[in-house]
């Protein structure tokens, strides 16, 4: 299986790289970012891109691939719902359309988060925007399209995430992650679950196209 990885140094992104460069079923894996992941290994491959508003001058290197990882994301904190729909729908539109083009077999899928609104009219700005863009990559003509809703990762094997903020706060957090998992399970997962479930999605499927986090935890 070949797959095209967006977002590979972002947390998730990590998580999700490390399980597909662990699988022995994934073939290769392309990377696709701003900057490179340091990482060297025999069937990794990597993009740097700066232009996510254009891929065109990629798309030579994109077709021919099984799967698409999209875990490519931002935090609304601070952003108007016009800069939020920028990084968040149109960089993820604009990815999409171009793979749908290139590789109409490929199976799509894309970390969302808890609480997206499917409706696009609920209160909470981010959520509509994630539900925009979920409604959005459902209407392309893929093979098959997944959404994962997550919702409190635990980053595991040292991953950390680029936001100082949210290093500060999973630093925190880390040692309650055993008695939020007792408590909550529903709302726990981890960046490893997470990775094994979108490798295991891409080769097999799933029962349903959105999948909440007791939906991604289920996958084994």
């Amino acid at each position: 299986m070949k797959i095209i990885l967006f977002g590979a140094t972002g947390m998730v992104g990590q998580g999700v790289l490390r399980e597909c460069l662990l699988d022995r079923e994934v073939e290769s894996v392309l990377t696709i970012g701003r900057s490179a992941t340091g990482q060297q290994r025999e069937k990794l491959h990597e993009i740097a891109h700066k232009d996510f508003s254009d891929f065109s001058a990629i798309a030579g290197s994109l077709s021919g691939y099984d799967a698409c990882f999209f875990c490519l994301g931002v935090s609304s904190v601070g952003m108007t719902e016009q800069e939020y729909q920028r990084m968040t729908y149109d960089i993820t539109m604009t990815a999409a359309q171009t793979l749908a083009k290139l590789s109409p077999d490929m199976t799509f899928l894309y970390v969302s988060g808890a609480g997206t609104d499917s409706s696009e009219r609920g209160r909470v700005m981010w959520a509509r925007v994630k539900g925009k863009t979920e409604n959005a990559l459902f209407r392309l003509p893929f093979k098959a399209q997944y959404m994962l809703r997550p919702a409190f990762i635990q980053p595991m094997h040292g991953i950390q995430s680029k936001t100082k903020l949210y290093r500060a706060l999973y630093a925190v957090m880390a040692p309650l992650y055993p008695v939020w998992n007792a408590l909550l399970p529903k709302y726990v997962t981890t960046t490893e679950q997470v990775g094994r479930a979108m490798i295991r999605i891409a080769k097999l499927g799933a029962p349903k196209h959105v999948l909440e986090n007791q939906d991604i935890n289920n996958i084994r």
